[in-house]
Formats: C-alpha cells, structure tokens, sequence
C-alpha cells in the first residue's frame, strides 16, 4: 500500500445532530455522548454542522460550550457556520467565551454566501436591510478582526460605575489562529489563504477546471497553500463521508450500502447551475478504505481529517463507525493515538 505523502497527524469526526421534533433533548444528548465518546476513543477533534429551520444543530456555540464541560481534551469544531444567518460581533462574543470555557480548544469553522432559501427568510431574518445585507467576504473579515482583538468601537474607559472596553470581550488569544473557512472553490481557498485562515475542504466542491473531485480538491488546497503565509504548513482539514465495516452487523452492512448507492448517482457529474461535485462514500472494511484514501490525491496532501458521519443513521450505528474510525481506519492511515 502506497503512503501517504504527509503521515495523518489529526483524526477528527463531523455529526449533523439531527434529533426528532417531538422530542429535540434526546438527539442533543446524543451529539453529546458521541463527542465524550469521541474522546474516550482517542479523536483529536469532534466537529458539529450547522442546520437553521431544520431538525440539526441551530446553535453550535451553545452545544459545544455543554460538550467544553463534559470533556478536556478533545478538540471542538464548526463545519461550518454561515455568517449570512449572524452578526459578525454577536458570533465573535460566543466563539470567544465558547473558546474559553474549553480551555482553548475551540475550531471556529464558517462560510459565506445568503442564507438558504432567502427570499422565504429574509423578512424574518433582516426585516429592515433584506436588500442591503453584504454576505460576501468581507463578512468573514469582520468575524476575523472582532477575534483576533481589533477594536469594535473607538470608545473604551468608565462610565459612572461601569467598565467598557474598545474590542470583544471576552478576548481568546488563541483563537484567531484556529479560525477555519468552509471553501469548495477556487476563489475560496485563495481568500481564506491571503487572511490566514485555516482551510476546510469537504465532500463537495465545484467543478471549475475538472470533473474529476480528488483533482478539483487538489486543486483548492494547493491554490490555499500557495497564497497562505505559512505556505506548505497552512492547516488543511479533509472531510470526506467514511464508513467502515469491520465491527458492523449484516443488517449495518446492509444499511450502510443501501445509503451509498442512493447517493452514488450524484457523484457522478457535476450537479445544478454552480456545477457541484459530490465525493462518493466510503463503504467497507477499514483497510479497503485506507487503500483507497492512500490514493486519493488530496488525502495524499493533508496530514488532518474529518470524517463525516452519515446523516440518517442511530445512535448505535455512530457508536460502531466511531469505534471502527478510531480503533480500525487511523491505524490503517498510519495514524498514532492521540495522548
């Protein structure tokens, strides 16, 4: 089996949370176990999606600041936040208390464009300045001065008996350094490299100069190296859909098959006017899927991974990939358990 160019040094997994209307605590009680269980098993980070309107996680900050206080060493992530649902301000405020009740472990992953089905929010969301909102980069950049300390206000000092300050408080730091960008384009991954993000490449990506995904995914990381001031040390994180089988029952196997196929005919080209490409998931043994990450060439290119969880599966079914992930599949990449 080939090696890998860069040996995997972080393993990381990313669940949706997904729980059932009637009744919404079971299913963030079960993101949470999945997080303390990540850690008992040795993951270096556990990452958490972002879902408005819909039955997943709304508010990441505030189930990660429960995960900060039921774990201490595991690494915690947005995959990611889109900064047209927040006030760039508000979220630097939650990122940085979040960042500080886990004692600096937090990955603040976010992305830009309008919201989801805008023109049926907009009113809701922005009743006054629907037509004038900017969800482009520059709210990223915002985001990324309120983090890294620049002032927010050019007043600071005291006020009768109260005590103001010229930038967001609390202030992490650290964090300005574990700022990630969501990007499945070209233009993406050299912006977040000129502004000295992290990088966030996914299981979808736009077909611009290929069809071919892991080309077009190489193509984004090199592009993010190559403007980013680090260069080859820039922090890339891969995420692709991974589902081993080595534990699993006949009935899991079965299941997790039947979920790959529904979702294969999707990879296959290019979907919808913005041209989308779609990973395949991986199902099978751990050394089947080693095997073929080993010759992925953008897996080939980054040294940290985060796995997604499939969407729709139970709580025991997570338990099994997980444990397959970190006692099986990281080994196979040669990957080293976390201390």
């Amino acid at each position: 089996m080939p090696l890998t160019s860069r040996p995997l040094r972080k393993l990381g997994f990313l669940t949706i949370g997904l729980f059932d209307e009637a009744d919404p605590r079971r299913g963030h009680e079960s993101t949470l176990e999945l997080i303390e269980l990540g850690e008992r098993l040795g993951f270096d980070s556990a990452w958490v999606r972002h879902r408005h309107l819909q039955y997943g996680i709304s508010s990441p900050t505030a189930v990660l600041a429960a995960a900060s206080q039921r774990t201490s060493r595991i690494e915690l992530g947005t995959a990611v936040i889109p900064l047209g649902w927040e006030n760039p301000l508000r979220l630097a405020e939650d990122l940085a208390t979040v960042d500080i009740l886990s004692g600096g472990r937090l990955n603040a992953g976010v992305s830009v464009g309008p919201p989801m089905h805008y023109e049926r929010v907009k009113d809701a969301l922005y009743p006054d300045t629907a037509d004038h909102e900017d969800f482009g980069y520059e709210r990223v950049r915002r985001l990324l001065d309120f983090v890294r300390g620049e002032p927010a206000t050019d007043f600071s000092g005291t006020e009768g008996f109260e005590t103001f300050s010229d930038r967001v408080q609390p202030h992490s730091p650290g964090l300005g350094g574990r700022m990630w960008y969501g990007g499945g384009s070209l233009r993406s991954a050299r912006w977040a490299g000129e502004h000295g993000m992290n990088f966030l490449t996914s299981s979808v990506v736009k077909a611009e100069e290929s069809e071919d995904f892991a080309a077009i995914q190489l193509s984004h990381i090199r592009a993010f190296r190559a403007h980013h001031p680090d260069g080859e040390r820039a922090r890339v994180s891969q995420g692709l859909v991974v589902i081993p089988t080595d534990s699993a029952s006949p009935e899991q196997r079965a299941k997790y098959e039947a979920y790959a196929r529904a979702r294969a005919p999707r990879t296959a080209t290019p979907q919808g006017p913005a041209r989308m490409m779609f990973a395949p998931d991986l199902v099978g043994t751990s050394a089947a899927i080693a095997e073929r990450l080993h010759s992925h060439a953008a897996f080939r290119e980054v040294d940290e991974v985060a796995f997604a969880l499939p969407f729709t599966f139970e709580h025991e079914d997570y338990v099994q990939i997980l444990t397959d992930i970190a006692t099986e599949l990281g080994p196979a990449l040669g990957r080293r358990p976390a201390a």
